[in-house]
């Protein structure tokens, strides 16, 4: 693969200015709170150590944990409170520009996308990221490298509950709750993939974009209770947890499977189904090199795209924050983190 212009760029920028001096600009909190608390501050460009690289980040996806944790909510705000100041984002692309001795796998110019510092180094809202070569798949020609960052992290959620934890197999029925969020949206053209019957709940006005990726049933859950219209499923995929995933053992078949993703409920509702004498899971994502490249293809193949709702520069990250933090963004919100 020959090297991008800005690869090339980059390399002749190395080449005159020492990796030390080098500088960066980042988003850090020094403590937890409101997105207030998000910073924007220089510092120097890292430098790779035993099996990373170095990534000129170019898309910074935003996700539900990011601001939980920044407001020291959740199993990650654990795993950081004694590293603040701290870097966020488990979810990057971007161009590599530098690697480690030891890598073999990756060079300077490729472009990639990976799920990286998962749960206690983040660092994905930066001009520059290291990440362990294991962690990256290469980015499809077909997708854009800023559009690229918002696929990880979701994507390996919607993929694992769906086929490791659920077994999702073709034909059987599944209702993907909070269907036109992020990882929502995965998991519907996931499913569709695999064949399966897709039910969503989605508000009116995701009607429209949930028709479009081909779902078979749309449930308006503000003027439809989708207890009273489902029964006899085989999956349900939980995006909202509490009361919402409790009342979705009712439409479950006697040999069905709830996977819920919020871990703050999930024991409650695992609980609630074993006395109904039904199965459901928690699920922490994970990264995982080798489901990302199966999505990949599917993204080249055109069977599953990515929608962005909303583009970000850095320095307006506290905004991105606010608007996530209100649970009503179709897709995903990414920081384009080449923009000045």
């Amino acid at each position: 693969m020959k090297p991008s212009l800005f690869a090339l760029e980059i390399a002749m920028e190395n080449l005159t200015v020492p990796p030390e001096s080098r500088e960066m600009r980042r988003i850090v909190y020094d403590r937890f709170g409101d997105a207030d608390q998000l910073r924007l501050e220089p510092a120097a460009v890292p430098q790779p150590g035993d099996g990373q690289v170095c990534i000129r980040v170019a898309g910074a996806g935003l996700n539900p944990i990011d601001w939980k944790t920044r407001k020291g909510l959740g199993f990650a705000a654990q795993q950081i409170e004694t590293k603040l100041p701290w870097t966020p984002g488990y979810d990057l692309s971007g161009e590599v520009v530098s690697v480690a001795t030891d890598v073999r796998t990756l060079a300077p110019g490729d472009r990639v996308m990976g799920m990286v510092g998962f749960p206690a180094d983040g660092g994905a809202y930066a001009e520059y990221a290291l990440a362990r070569a294991d962690e990256l798949a290469i980015v499809p020609e077909e997708l854009d490298l800023v559009s690229a960052g918002a696929v990880p992290l979701a994507a390996l959620t919607a993929w694992q509950a769906l086929f490791e934890v659920a077994k999702l197999e073709p034909e059987q029925k599944v209702l993907i709750h909070a269907g036109a969020g992020g990882v929502g949206h995965f998991a519907i053209q996931f499913a569709l993939v695999r064949g399966a019957h897709v039910i969503a709940t989605a508000s009116a006005s995701n009607k429209d974009f949930l028709d479009g990726l081909g779902v078979h049933e749309v449930i308006d859950y503000t003027t439809t209770d989708f207890v009273d219209e489902c029964y006899g499923l085989d999956v349900v995929l939980d995006l909202l947890g509490g009361n919402v995933g409790k009342r979705s053992l009712h439409t479950l078949s006697e040999h069905g499977v709830l996977v819920t993703i919020p871990t703050v409920t999930a024991d409650e509702i695992i609980s609630a189904a074993e006395a109904m004498s039904l199965r459901a899971h928690g699920m922490t994502v994970r990264p995982e090199v080798f489901h990302l490249e199966e999505i990949a293809e599917l993204i080249e193949d055109g069977d599953v795209r990515v929608h962005i709702d909303r583009v970000f520069t850095l320095a307006q990250a506290a905004d991105a924050h606010r608007l996530l933090e209100q649970g009503h963004v179709r897709g995903k919100l990414v920081l384009d983190c080449l923009a000045p």
